[in-house]
């Protein structure tokens, strides 16, 4: 069975996409397949000049394939932090473990990130200390910290309290403001009006419609794009 059909797409630097649907549409599965977090059947995967064409066997792509997950961060819905690690430990562990860098080094880089998410005295917080919005910033720092130059945000509000999602979202409007290249899949449907430059909606594997903001949310052209946003309204 096909979880995802003819998707094709660019994404510009500095541009932000968001990705909205319903549930099983195929939204998340196509994050995770541009970091190959799910390795696709067929197709090619470029990322920052690295192209991947997935058909060619694995030991032909695997360097590239890390390359590309080097050039890329990914935020879950589910923190994933490290529960024995404080918040600076979790932040700091890739740029040690991956990118062999001094740990004093990786500590300097680690603080101002989290300085950058406003968690200046969580240093040496462990998870279970930290709230749900605050795990998840740390998650933002420690993906920021690898230097990424695309984020990937797989729904970061949708496993927070309402009170805590806006600490989050005021985080990404901070990405997207200083230019980071971001694809977001998302339940927040203001953020994206305020802040995408493109909306993909998809249903069934495809990306149905896709268009600014306004045209989309506005003027949608597809029927089922219609129905959902629809069925958005009548929940709010």
């Amino acid at each position: 069975m096909h979880v995802l059909k003819d998707i094709s797409f660019d994404v510009a630097p500095a541009e932000v996409v968001c990705i909205i649907g319903p549930s099983g549409s195929g939204k998340s599965t196509m994050l995770r397949c541009l970091n190959f977090l799910e390795h696709p059947d067929i197709g090619t995967v470029e990322v920052d000049g690295l192209k991947v064409d997935v058909s060619l066997p694995a030991r032909e792509t695997a360097k590239t394939i890390n390359q590309i997950r080097l050039r890329t961060g990914m935020v879950f819905q589910s923190f994933n932090l490290f529960p024995h690690m404080s918040a600076l430990d979790n932040v700091i562990e890739g740029l040690v473990t991956v990118k062999r860098m001094d740990k004093n080094q990786a500590v300097e880089i680690g603080k101002s990130f989290l300085n950058k998410v406003g968690l200046a005295t969580k240093f040496h917080e462990f998870p279970a200390r930290l709230s749900g919005g605050q795990q998840q910033r740390v998650a933002i720092a420690r993906a920021m910290a690898m230097q990424p130059r695309v984020m990937l945000f797989d729904e970061p509000t949708s496993a927070l309290d309402p009170e805590l999602i806006g600490e989050v979202l005021q985080v990404m409007q901070q990405l997207v403001e200083e230019g980071m290249t971001m694809l977001t899949v998302t339940h927040e449907m203001g953020f994206a009006r305020k802040f995408a430059h493109r909306v993909f909606f998809m249903d069934a594997g495809r990306i149905i419609e896709s268009g600014a903001p306004e045209q989309v949310f506005e003027h949608p052209q597809d029927q089922r794009t219609r129905l959902f946003l629809s069925a958005i309204e009548k929940k709010r």
